[in-house]
């Protein structure tokens, strides 16, 4: 059966399964099936839905890719029932239920098509699996570009008196290889033992030497002149496929799970995972809020080469009490969830957006889930922060190497590309030539498969930019991006989903998710799962390393923030003010009072009480920010549960009576006060002898310092002065008024899973559409007579959707680029960005229509 002919015998309930589980064949929607078909066999659609299967699917695939054509299911059961589970004796495990399982997914996703007698690959997706588990190409390919001269000695060395030609005869031998194998020395079996498994190629010096079978005289001359290994390259050989498999005892896999491995960890009350998990996200949220307020006041700069320095983020980890890694998640979070941004003028510092002050009144539950989900599909990876670029690229390219010399027939692994291996790009370091084969890793393998190569957003981006004076990585640098960071995040917490309660160990997480995409790994993908199992406990998806409740309500697309409210700890609205001039806020304290305290007072200790202390400077920035001594001191009052201590009330009197005594304006400064006495004093006071001061009048001093210099020279003097505006104002210097205009949060990443309904329908109704029009070449349809439709432009759009629902033709009026009034008849498919794709039947093809062009439709 032809695989077009098997995809338009599919039901349109069939062709919706397939467009949703592979979005990528409808953008754009093909003319019709045939190219739908087309497309499905492309090496780019093949590589991206083989990514997304798991290890006993993609072994089903594997098996048949190594068969020569069309598999029956029974052959089939017993080749994949021999590796259930690493069982010896075909049969003993039943494979029929995964089988059955796995043969209807990949039938939805047009990997194999035909029936039970002949079930075959999809074509193309034996180009794509190249070395499908683990096994090298059949004899007639790896010995393609061998001399025919060469294939004849060959084949009579090891086929003696058969007929034909040389490879053809050499192939027959292969097929039945026992006798070549068991003529080998143990050395050379030795070697054979280590290429069985995969991967198949390997490295040796002089790979097409000329050797026969009575001149040879090492292990790899052995195998090489009676073709059970295969010269690809000038130092590349390969294990033919028919040898690998009889090394295997006829099985394609060792080892097979039908089941993912179940996970292994610690068992956690889930009342208890959640309130810790509530009272991280809790702490997460308030640490956001904290960096805003604080980046509002006194906002660091942004590097030139973009990013945060290290030192200020290292003193913004002082200033929040967490360590550097948690402090550059609370940073990037914000970043990606557009509550900072780059702004404040020429050389650009980081200042909280206006989306912050929205963001920041909206209660907890809504201001973590907007947090967690920017979190969760975000494509920056805060863990890179700190990590030397040069040293993360040589690890994640494996550049370390074993370096075993031992003579005979030793495999010496490297995970040097196996496509330089195979063109002899690389000198071989055996220690006696001939003796030693280069074994590529399996990474390799992937690598020529298009599976774990770096992408523009992964590990390459790094080595593109090219730091070679190996520094560290800054947050909020591009080079943080990664494009897989959000996928690996949501399949890492789909495994603590799978089991509630559970918190399971990492190499357990790493086991599960190898076997759930096993085209995905590599050291980048690994050190992605790390980051995002600590980085959940962080934000409050787990607790405890379990997963959350609200954590899974996240993920599963229902409302966390309604889950999370009530386990959220209760703020209060007091504190205790304590005569040593401390505040102790008895639990988590309200946004407004929070704010307030962080004003007014600097945190000394935080626990399960915080602790604030009330200073002069704390106060006079109270005072900065437009406040009274009277307000201070009764909203404290007011929000405490004690009375006010006598030495606060104190404290806050006498710095608001010397506060504004002095006014510092723009000379370049002055000083002007009403008491010439205290002028008299500023200039005695040899600390102001650098301020170049200058007496203009009784009350009025000039400075050639800068008005803000001048402010904190007095300040630093014991003086208490505030900023004066041209007209003679107080200038109030509020947090609010830092503000810049932030870039749109992170946009949600479409599952690669998924696709909306209406869609898919619309889809494959203008696909049967037009592959009917391509089958049949209708000629064009004469549009009905009289005048062409119109009507509102709202009841033109209502009558389009409901045309597509339900699958109907309409006639409309349409007014071409000239402006000349024209009628069609449409099947409609589906309308998007101010367009209407439908197959019209009076020009027998499949057109797009600018919506705002349509003058009315009618139905027919």
């Amino acid at each position: 059966m032809e695989f077009t002919e098997w995809i338009r015998g599919r039901t349109d309930g069939q062709l919706r399964v397939l467009v949703s589980a592979r979005p990528e064949l409808i953008t754009p929607v093909p003319a019709h099936l045939e190219g739908l078909a087309s497309r499905a066999a492309s090496p780019s659609a093949i590589g991206r839905v083989l990514d997304r299967l798991d290890r006993f699917t993609l072994a089903v695939v594997e098996t048949l890719a190594v068969r020569p054509g069309p598999t029956s299911r029974k052959q089939l059961r017993d080749l994949i029932g021999a590796a259930l589970d690493g069982d010896e004796e075909a049969g003993r495990a039943d494979p029929e239920p995964a089988l059955s399982e796995a043969l209807g997914r990949l039938s939805d996703l047009a990997l194999v098509y035909g029936p039970d007698d002949a079930l075959d690959l999809g074509p193309g997706v034996r180009k794509v699996l190249e070395d499908p588990a683990g096994l090298g190409p059949s004899a007639v390919d790896a010995f393609r570009h061998h001399a025919p001269e060469l294939l004849e000695e060959m084949a009579d060395d090891v086929a003696p008196g058969t007929e034909g030609a040389g490879k053809e005869r050499l192939a027959a031998a292969l097929a039945e290889p026992a006798a070549l194998v068991g003529a080998v020395s143990a050395e050379a079996r030795g070697a054979l033992d280590q290429l069985v498994w995969g991967p198949p190629t390997g490295r040796v010096p002089n790979a097409r030497r000329e050797v026969r079978v009575a001149s040879a005289r090492s292990p790899i001359e052995e195998l090489l002149a009676r073709g059970l290994l295969a010269a690809t390259g000038e130092e590349s050989v390969t294990l033919p496929r028919e040898v690998g498999l009889y090394l295997r005892g006829g099985r394609v896999h060792r080892g097979l799970r039908a089941t993912p491995p179940p996970l292994e960890g610690t068992a956690r009350d889930p009342d208890l995972a959640d309130r810790t998990a509530a009272g991280q996200a809790f702490s997460f949220v308030r640490s956001v809020e904290e960096l805003c307020e604080r980046w509002g006041a006194d906002p660091p700069g942004v590097l030139r080469t973009g990013g945060l320095g290290v030192r200020d983020l290292k003193r913004t980890a002082g200033e929040l009490d967490l360590p550097e890694w948690v402090t550059a998640l609370v940073v990037e979070v914000a970043h990606a969830a557009g509550l900072i941004a780059a702004g404040g003028g020429v050389d650009g510092e980081w200042l909280p957006t206006s989306g912050y002050d929205l963001w920041r009144i909206r209660p907890v539950a809504d201001r973590w889930m907007t947090l967690a989900a920017t979190w969760l599909r975000m494509d920056r990876v805060p863990g890179l922060v700190g990590d030397r670029s040069a040293g993360a690229r040589r690890e994640r390219a494996g550049a370390a190497m074993p370096t075993s010399g031992e003579a005979g027939a030793t495999i010496k692994h490297s995970s040097a590309g196996a496509r330089r291996e195979r063109a002899g790009a690389a000198t071989p370091t055996s220690g006696e030539a001939g003796a030693t084969i280069k074994h590529s890793s399996a990474g390799a393998r992937r690598e020529r498969a298009g599976a774990a190569t770096p992408t523009s957003g992964e590990a390459g981006a790094t080595a593109r930019r090219g730091d070679e004076r190996d520094r560290p990585l800054n947050a909020l640098h591009a080079d943080l991006r990664r494009s897989s960071a959000a996928r690996v995040r949501e399949a890492t917490l789909r495994v603590l989903a799978s089991s509630p309660g559970l918190a399971p160990e990492r190499d357990s997480v790493l086991e599960r998710l190898a076997w759930e995409q096993p085209r995905r790994r590599g050291p980048l993908r690994e050190q992605l799962v790390e980051f995002a199992l600590r980085e959940a406990e962080q934000v409050g998806m787990t607790g405890l390393g379990a997963l959350a409740g609200h954590g899974r309500a996240l993920i599963e697309g229902d409302d966390p923030a309604g889950v999370l409210a009530p386990l959220l700890p209760e703020p209060v609205d007091h504190v205790l003010l304590q005569a040593d001039l401390t505040a102790v806020a008895p639990g988590p304290l309200t946004s407004e009072l929070n704010r307030w305290m962080a004003l007014t007072a600097d945190v000394e200790s935080k626990g399960g009480a915080t602790v604030y202390r009330f200073s002069e400077g704390s106060v006079r920035r109270a005072l900065d920010a437009g406040h009274g001594a009277e307000e201070l001191l009764s909203v404290l009052g007011r929000h405490s549960a004690t009375p006010v201590p006598q030495a606060l009330s104190y404290l806050v009197t006498d710095v608001a009576r010397r506060h504004g005594r002095i006014r510092v304006g723009t000379a370049s400064a002055y000083i002007r006060c009403d008491d010439p006495a205290l002028l008299d004093q500023i200039i005695a006071d040899r600390r102001s002898a650098a301020l170049r001061l200058r007496r203009l009048a009784p009350t009025v001093i000039a400075s050639r310092s800068s008005r803000a210099a001048l402010v904190d020279s007095l300040r630093a003097m014991g003086y208490a002065p505030v900023a004066e505006s041209i007209e003679g104002d107080v200038i109030v210097s509020q947090l609010e008024s830092r503000r810049t205009e932030g870039t749109a949060p992170v946009r949600t990443i479409a599952s690669a899973n998924g696709l909306d309904p209406e869609v898919a329908a619309a889809a494959v109704r203008a696909l049967r559409a037009g592959d009917a029009a391509h089958l049949a070449r209708r000629e064009p349809v004469d549009a009905p007579n009289g005048q062409v439709p119109r009507g509102p432009a709202t009841a033109t759009i209502s009558a389009l959707q409901e045309a597509i629902k339900q699958g109907v033709r309409v006639w409309i009026g349409y007014l071409d680029s000239q402006g000349n009034a024209t009628s069609r008849i449409l099947e409609p498919a589906r309308m998007e960005g101010g367009y209407l794709t439908a197959y019209d039947e009076t020009r027998a093809a499949v057109h797009r229509f600018a919506l705002h062009r349509i003058t009315g439709v009618t139905g027919l």
